[in-house]
């Protein structure tokens, strides 16, 4: 027989060590976009893979390299989903919830995408999608913007940054990237290995390099600012402003333009130097155009995508992560009548108690051992049953943590007890 099985590279464990601060995450996610009347869509991770090669762009790095793709039993090509817009852009033409309608959506999920793996970056991935379609102003832009400045608040993040963009129409872009090639195949020679290929396929992408000789000679470079249409203009003109009377501070990066085909007017990221590379943490923007490239009728949208690798590598590195929450009681049981009759009181003291974390001893031993493992569960009180209790209808009560001595209290007054003692916890 072979070895130990591993899990695929890039695609991790979740250990239950660090489950808690995904939970914290994920709760006060939820809970904040509910807050600004957005609701849940649960979608496939698995799509036919023309929808992203579609909305995507067949030459973009994740359709001809990263993608998961493979050929199901009936001969149709299948892909692990690696974003998440496309399919909630399907799912709205598929059952009709575009027509006349606006619609604020929000998806969580695993992605997948065929990557070198290092920090942040991982090829299975798990991110938050909002969705906002049938609203074209920049007020639902910067609504966007202003929910994931108070998304950090609640967190309890800070030092983020926020960059802003706008692309302008795909007429404007196309005039650009004409002008952008020609200046770029000039300087060729300066250009890295990376800047080459997409010089051929998505030249925009240049702009965003991370080669800092690229960036240097990029200064001089066209600018897409100098192309935009009128109206993406006046777009991104109301757009700062509502920012601005917002008071939320934002850098304008010229360089920014996402890495999807169907963005346009604002983009925008969240980034953070604490991450080493991968420094986004939250990316979105416009994409007016996807829904009607999907067979749909044009319909405005916007949206963003949040990873939460690195929100919560953020977290743990800041200490802002809450405590795991721990037993209010762990229940001690000596003596088989009282293993017996334990599983039955922690049942009862669950339903009486609403909230009340319980966690009952099983599998036997001595009150010694029992105790010791009531201690390392980190429960404050220990709550005993063994045959002199059962034999005088009580529970015994003993603190374990600070001072206090044990004490017995009828079953019946059980209730009450606990529940006084856990306001004073």
């Amino acid at each position: 027989m072979s070895g130990i099985l591993q899990a695929i590279r890039g695609m991790s464990d979740i250990l239950p060590d660090r489950t808690p601060a995904w939970q914290f995450v994920e709760t006060v996610v939820r809970e904040q976009l509910s807050a600004y009347g957005y609701r849940e869509i649960r979608l496939p991770i698995v799509e036919k893979t023309e929808l992203f090669k579609r909305s995507i762009g067949e030459v973009t790095d994740i359709v001809e390299k990263e993608m998961y793709t493979f050929t199901d039993r009936n001969g149709d090509s299948l892909t692990l989903r690696p974003e998440g817009t496309a399919g909630c852009v399907r799912a709205c033409i598929q059952h009709g919830l575009l027509h006349n309608q606006v619609q604020r959506l929000w998806y969580a999920g695993p992605m997948f995408r065929h990557e070198r793996p290092q920090k942040g970056r991982y090829r299975q991935f798990h991110q938050v999608g909002v969705e906002v379609f049938g609203l074209q102003g920049p007020d639902v832009d910067a609504e966007l913007l202003l929910l994931t400045a108070r998304l950090w608040r609640r967190l309890g993040l800070d030092g983020l940054e926020l960059q802003i963009n706008t692309l302008g129409t795909s007429e404007a872009r196309a005039v650009y990237r004409e002008r952008l090639v020609d200046w770029l195949r000039a300087r060729e020679d300066r250009l890295d290995d990376d800047s080459r290929r997409r010089l051929a396929t998505n030249p925009l992408r240049i702009l965003d390099s991370k080669n800092p000789e690229v960036q240097s000679l990029l200064a001089d470079a066209p600018r897409l600012e100098d192309h935009l249409d009128a109206g993406s203009k006046q777009h991104f003109a109301g757009l700062r402003a509502l920012l601005d009377d917002a008071g939320l501070a934002y850098r304008i990066n010229p360089h920014l333009v996402r890495g999807l085909d169907y963005y346009g007017r604002t983009v925008f990221e969240w980034v953070t130097d604490r991450l080493g590379a991968q420094g986004t943490v939250c990316a979105g923007g416009r994409y007016d155009a996807l829904v009607e490239w999907l067979g749909g009728k044009p319909t405005p949208a916007a949206g963003f995508a949040l990873g939460l690798e690195r929100l919560i590598a953020l977290l743990e590195d800041a200490g802002a992560v809450p405590p795991a929450a721990v037993p209010h009681v762990y229940l001690v049981l000596a003596g088989e009548a009282a293993a017996r009759r334990g599983l039955v009181l922690a049942e009862q003291l669950r339903e009486a108690v609403p909230g009340l974390r319980i966690l009952t001893h099983c599998g036997g031993g001595s009150f010694k051992s029992q105790f010791k493992k009531a201690d390392k569960s980190g429960a404050p009180l220990a709550l005993v049953l063994g045959e002199d209790e059962i034999g005088s209808g009580q529970v015994g009560i003993k603190p374990l943590r600070g001072q206090g001595e044990q004490e017995h209290v009828a079953q019946d007054a059980l209730v009450a007890r606990l529940t006084e003692l856990l306001t004073e916890l």
